[in-house]
């Protein structure tokens, strides 16, 4: 059965200023250009605001600035698209999972379970394991022994835990994750790699979202650590004894090498590569493709892309900076010449 809210019972759950008939009852969120009458959308970049003119939502969610761009219903928030977001969750909610263990999971001895808990088939819960209150441990997942989940965890179909890591409530891992796999640690000794074996743990705080085929490693010695609130993308790699900070932001296939320290708030674009020991600080944001190869003390934007071109083009300019160096020698050289001709000529005066 479809749920839905009057405009008016939407602003009393979740703030915000109704304008316009607030009678009008809404089913789901759209797009403004595919948005039908029972349904509400938003604006939050202007380069869409001409689709307002032909949309045919029900209902629009506006910045104050933009309260009277539509004369259609619309609630006004201060942040659009957050409230769309809440909007979207009120409206579609998780489906209801009922609690229990499946007879055709495995649970190890010792292994603790709370009763509100979901247990899916062929999970495997490995001995002394904790789950809390109302988490989800879907099929196929994988816990290892003496690993720790909180509550209103949600792992998805085929998600692996290794044994020992503490990962705190409303955990969002997506399948494929791995979490707490061996760090890369090798040494060589008379020209043969050495294991180092990994003893640490991955702790993670509260409310923090894993995306499919993403890995956390777990540390070399002491332990790789995901602050509250931090959300990852698919495929990101964490080396081991990496620490990030409070709600930082990491976007898809991120690579962060060991022993790198990322700060509260940070936002790293898709693909960036970050070496390892280094020191992000607090609110950092890293464009996407780049590749930071030193620390960073203070917040703010880094980039370190090549914006692109035709081919023919990007080949000139390529030529050019392989001879780059050679420039700023002769560039160097020719200023050391007019100061020499500056200097004469002063003499002669």
């Amino acid at each position: 059965m479809t749920t839905s809210y009057r405009l008016s019972e939407i602003a009393a759950r979740l703030g915000g200023r109704v304008l316009g008939d607030a009678g009008v009852r809404i089913s789901q969120v759209a797009t403004l250009e595919a948005a039908q009458p029972d349904q509400i959308s938003f604006l939050t970049n202007s380069k869409y605001r001409a689709q307002l003119a032909d949309t045919r939502a029900g209902a629009l969610i506006l910045a104050e600035a933009d309260a009277d761009v539509s004369g259609l219903p619309r609630i006004v928030s201060d942040n659009p698209y957050a409230y769309f977001a809440r909007v979207s969750a009120l409206l579609n909610p998780l489906p209801e999972v009922k609690p229990g263990i499946h007879p055709g999971a495995v649970i190890g001895a010792g292994a603790s379970i709370d009763a509100t808990a979901s247990i899916a088939a062929t999970a495997v819960i490995g001995d002394g394991a904790k789950i809390g209150a109302h988490s989800v441990i879907g099929e196929g997942c994988c816990i290892g022994a003496n690993t720790v989940i909180g509550s209103h965890a949600r792992l998805y179909p085929r998600v692996v835990v290794y044994h020992g890591c503490v990962i705190g409530d409303n955990l969002i891992a997506h399948s494929g994750a791995v979490i707490g796999s061996d760090g890369f640690g090798i040494a060589m000794d008379a020209g043969r790699w050495i294991k180092i074996p990994q003893i640490g743990r991955v702790v993670i705080g509260n409310d923090v979202e894993i995306g499919a085929n993403t890995t956390i490693d777990r540390g070399a010695l002491s332990d790789t650590v995901i602050e509250d609130g931090v959300k990852m993308d698919n495929q990101i790699q964490i080396a081991h004894n990496v620490h990030i900070g409070a709600h930082t932001a990491i976007a898809g296939c991120v690579g962060i090498a060991g022993s790198t320290t990322i700060g509260k708030y940070c936002r790293i674009g898709g693909s960036a590569g970050i070496l390892g020991h280094l020191q992000i600080a607090d609110h950092v944001e890293i464009a996407a493709f780049t590749l930071i190869g030193k620390s960073i003390r203070e917040a703010g934007s880094y980039a370190g892309i090549f914006p692109f071109s035709r081919a023919e083009d990007w080949r000139k300019n390529s030529v050019h900076l392989r001879h780059l160096d050679e420039l700023a020698g002769r560039v160097k050289a020719l200023e050391k010449q007019l100061e020499s001709i500056s200097d004469e000529s002063l003499k002669k005066q």
